[in-house]
């Protein structure tokens, strides 16, 4: 059964591809929107991945890549923003999204690390 973290992940990655359509097609801007799609896709990938996780310190390390590549969605999302490429609206929907992922996944890692000591 997929976790309620890798449906939200998951959605995401989504979003983050419709971006990528967006951004290439109607703003003609393919650096920043590639880098987006990649670090935004790959946190859901890393979920997925951890659920295969050979031991718990396997799970954190595919989790806190997950963490690191939804701080670097933070980043091109913000750059996007300042560089006025999305507007206020759609900005705050996605940022919500993704600090609520960044939010939810450090906590995972966090609890799993002290579960290991």
């Amino acid at each position: 059964m997929e976790s309620p973290l890798y449906k939200d992940a998951y959605a995401f990655s989504i979003r983050c591809m419709k971006a990528y359509d967006y951004l290439t097609e109607q703003k003609h801007e393919f650096e920043v929107s590639r880098q987006l799609k990649r670090s935004g896709t790959s946190i859901s990938a890393n979920i997925s991945e951890a659920h295969y996780a050979q031991s718990k310190a396997d799970w954190i390390n595919k989790m806190s890549i997950a963490l690191k590549e939804a701080n670097e969605s933070k980043y091109w999302i913000n750059l996007l923003h300042d560089s006025d490429l999305i507007d206020d609206k759609v900005y705050q929907s996605i940022m919500n999204d993704c600090v609520s992922l960044i939010v939810r996944l450090s906590n995972s890692v966090k609890t799993a690390k002290r579960s290991l000591k």
